[in-house]
Order: structure tokens, then C-alpha cells, then sequence
């Protein structure tokens, strides 16, 4: 791991979780960088999910295909400086249910999971940051869920620019319309309200 891509994670890490140097520094060398291509996957269905990552370049999403229509459903987007994980799967080491796919040439740090708990075992705060990991993927889990009861699609569309600032320029429309729960001319239709209010 170069020092660009250690400054990056070590400004994660302090600020995602309160590590210190001492700390960084005892898991620094369990880190390790990867290229991923677009179109590219960092995790498949029904292999397990060994890897938590941080992404330093690149959008992902996790979808998965249902067995009755084949037609791929987006659950989530990540994109620079967010963590990237199948979290059930990687903390549980049981096939993953979804595709985690690169959208973008893409550049990952991570760390796989026999030695994410060996540092959970160190007299460091490797702990505390499982801990928010898992916190951070159970609230990500359950605002998805909610989004779909309480949000209107315009208003599901607004959060997910505010999560992933110019995701409408990086991705094509239709990973967008599949995440919103939505056909393109719908999208297409919220786009324009948005800019007419302008």
C-alpha cells in the first residue's frame, strides 16, 4: 500500500472510529490495495464474503437477481471513501445472497476477515471499530427498508444524490431507476420536476 492510499485510510479510520496512530499502525500491514475493473465484481452470489474494503476510487453496487424474473435489482451504492462489505455473509463466512459489482474502474483497500479478528483481539480500538461497522451496515440496512414505507421515489432519488454527488453523471440511468424501485420514463419525469423547481 502506497503512502497516498495509508494517508487515506488512515483519515478514515480516525474519523470513522477514533483510532490513533498506535492503533493504525498495528494493522497497516493487514491492508491491502486492489485494482478492480468496471464491470468487475468484488464479491459474487453464493460465494462468501471475505473482504471488508474501503473504496479510495469508484462507485459499486450490490444487486442480486431474482430466480422468477432475472432482472437485476439494485439495493445500494458505495462510492469513494465508504466501506464495502456483504456484512452478513462476512461476518457470519456463509454465501452471499448478492453481486457486489464495480460501475467504474475502481480501487480498493481491504482487509479480509481472519485478520480484521485477529486485530478485534488486540489491546488497540480495532474493537470499536467493528462495533460502528456494524452499527453503520445495520443502519444502512434498515433506512433502505424504510426508505421504501415512508419515501416517495423523488424523495429517495434526492437522498441518493446527497449520498453519491454526481452519481446521475458516473452511472447509467437504469442502475438508478433499478435502486429507486422504478422505470426510466419515471426518472426521467422526476429529473425534470427537479430542475423546473430550480
Amino acid at each position: 500500500m502506497n503512502n497516498e492510499k495509508h494517508a487515506i485510510l488512515a483519515d478514515v479510520l480516525k474519523n470513522f472510529a477514533g483510532l490513533n496512530d498506535h492503533d493504525i499502525t498495528a494493522g497497516q500491514s493487514l491492508w491491502r490495495s486492489r485494482k478492480i475493473a468496471k464491470g468487475d465484481f468484488f464479491n459474487m452470489q453464493n460465494f462468501v464474503c471475505t473482504d471488508l474494503a474501503l473504496i479510495t476510487k469508484g462507485i459499486f453496487r450490490i444487486y442480486f437477481v431474482p430466480p422468477n424474473t432475472q432482472d437485476e435489482k439494485n439495493v445500494y451504492f458505495f462510492s469513494e471513501k465508504q466501506f464495502l462489505v456483504s456484512f452478513r455473509s462476512f461476518i457470519n463466512q456463509y454465501p452471499c445472497y448478492y453481486y457486489i459489482q464495480a460501475l467504474e474502474d475502481a480501487e480498493i483497500i481491504s482487509i479480509n476477515y481472519k485478520d480484521l479478528q485477529y486485530l478485534y483481539t488486540t489491546p488497540t480500538g480495532w474493537e470499536k471499530f467493528g462495533r460502528l461497522i456494524a452499527e453503520l451496515f445495520f443502519n444502512y440496512s434498515q433506512s433502505r427498508a424504510e426508505e421504501f414505507l415512508f419515501n416517495t421515489a423523488e424523495e429517495r432519488y434526492i437522498k441518493l444524490t446527497k449520498e453519491h454527488p454526481n452519481i446521475v453523471d458516473r452511472i447509467a440511468a437504469y442502475h438508478i431507476s433499478s435502486y429507486l424501485g422504478i422505470k426510466n420514463p419515471s426518472l426521467t419525469r422526476i429529473k425534470k420536476r427537479l430542475l423546473a423547481q430550480k
